[in-house]
């Protein structure tokens, strides 16, 4: 395993990168982006007495988790409270029925830039009919709490304008989404987590510090978990930045007196191709069972169908042992999923244009043992990368259990690393974007 030198960015690289031409305007248009989604998370729905909601949010583990990953907009009911939920979900499932159905898999692979146009087309209108369910069950939720809905409010009239209101807010968050993915830094659904979670910190810091002042016996505790949260970033880091180079033999070629070629590389396979993607897709394959189930838990069903929802509460509560399990399966799962999918990760299409280049791997033929090593190859690096990921997210979660810090268990595991994840992935965008115009300004140059 090799392992690429991270170094913070110099005085010199930020003003390179304030002065470069089009990436100033790409922050300041992510930045834009981020405060209209920050301002439409503070926007509440009209009738809705949202301090009942918040009470229920600090003491429901599945609601509090969902409350964390849409900056706080869940505990306001904002119009932005479903946040980027129903996009993260349809596109995990597009992207899987994209696997079994033909049709999808030529337009993902085979049709270039109009096939994965028409994907994120029924991408957005999956979202809408997400959405659209997703609202309906919250506004459920909510018609049954007393006193959630304010006094002389028309019930009919609420529950449309609500459901109308909340997807169009996921409707929006979609948009700002894409918008910072397309003109922007970075990919835009992964961004407004990060920014969710980032503006629920002050709230997790409030809680802790009132935890550890009332019961000073805590503090060690506390010292002890920042201690395995700042190495569990360490790891996140080496995690995201390792990879397994695989030399390549490239043969001379003379052309005229001269002689090209004939240089050793290699391909880079990332011990994590996925990034925090698989994170992030295990969280919402995880959420979207509980939420249904936390609403039907809420309405007291009678006899063994009561029983059979408290149970599989029970199941996928982020406090329980079950859940742990799911989700370190999922992460494995989909690590390995993600992996397949990716361009630069297929053996069969990498052993073609080596042996179309007269490139090869030392000591084995071209054709199809070069396929068979390679992903003899990738799959054990996959593994390593996934086995790693799914054990680094439990780790800080099974640490608060055990020092019973338990205000942070939200941002300790998986918050943790979206949020280094994320980080990582903006400062290597900012950089490339760098390289690639230190490149135009040479070719102006040489010109």
């Amino acid at each position: 395993m090799a392992l690429n030198n991270i170094k913070p960015p110099s005085t010199a690289d930020l003003a390179a990168m304030w002065q470069a031409s089009g990436l100033k305007d790409k922050i300041i248009f992510t930045l834009l982006m981020v405060v209209a989604f920050r301002f439409g998370a503070q926007i509440p729905i009209y009738g809705i007495n949202n301090t009942i909601f918040q009470n229920i949010a600090a003491g429901n583990n599945i609601i509090g988790f969902l409350d964390l990953f849409s900056g706080g907009a869940l505990g306001k009911v904002s119009m932005f409270a479903l946040g980027i939920g129903p996009y993260i979900t349809a596109q995990i499932i597009v992207q899987l029925v994209s696997v079994v159905i033909p049709s999808l898999e030529k337009l993902q692979k085979e049709e270039g830039e109009a096939g994965r146009r028409k994907l994120a087309q029924y991408t957005r209108i999956f979202t809408v009919i997400l959405a659209m369910f997703q609202s309906i069950i919250f506004m459920v939720f909510m018609s049954k709490l007393p006193a959630a809905i304010l006094p002389g409010v028309n019930h009919s009239l609420f529950f449309i304008s609500s459901i109308t209101a909340l997807t169009a807010g996921s409707v929006l968050v979609m948009w700002i989404s894409e918008l910072i993915t397309e003109h922007g830094i970075g990919n835009g659904g992964s961004l407004i987590i990060f920014v969710g979670i980032i503006s629920g910190i002050p709230l997790y810091s409030q809680r802790t510090s009132e935890l550890v002042t009332q019961d000073p016996a805590l503090q060690f505790g506390l010292f002890a978990l920042l201690a395995i949260f700042f190495a569990t970033m360490v790891l996140i880091v080496i995690m995201q930045e390792a990879m397994r180079k695989v030399i390549i033999v490239n043969p001379k070629r003379q052309v005229g007196n001269k002689v090209y070629g004939g240089v050793n590389t290699y391909i880079p396979f990332k011990l994590n191709p996925g990034g925090v993607m698989p994170i992030i897709f295990a969280i919402a394959i995880l959420l979207f069972p509980s939420t249904i189930l936390s609403v039907l838990g809420q309405a007291n069903l009678p006899g063994s169908l009561g029983a059979f929802v408290l149970a599989m509460n029970k199941i996928f509560s982020p406090s329980g042992v079950w859940y742990y399990i799911i989700y370190f399966t999922l992460i494995v799962l989909l690590t390995f999923f993600y992996a397949s999918i990716m361009p630069n990760m297929q053996p069969k299409e990498i052993a073609n244009n080596l042996k179309k280049y007269g490139s090869s791997i030392p000591g084995i033929k071209p054709g199809k043992p070069t396929s068979d090593a390679l992903d003899k190859i990738l799959s054990r690096v996959t593994f390593i990368g996934a086995f790693a990921l799914g054990v680094i997210a439990l780790v800080p979660s099974f640490t608060s259990y055990i020092t019973k810090i338990t205000t942070v268990q939200g941002i300790g595991a998986t918050s943790l690393i979206i949020m280094v994840g994320v980080a990582l992935d903006l400062i290597n965008q900012v950089r490339t974007h760098l390289l690639a115009k230190n490149y135009e300004s040479f070719l102006k140059d040489k010109g």
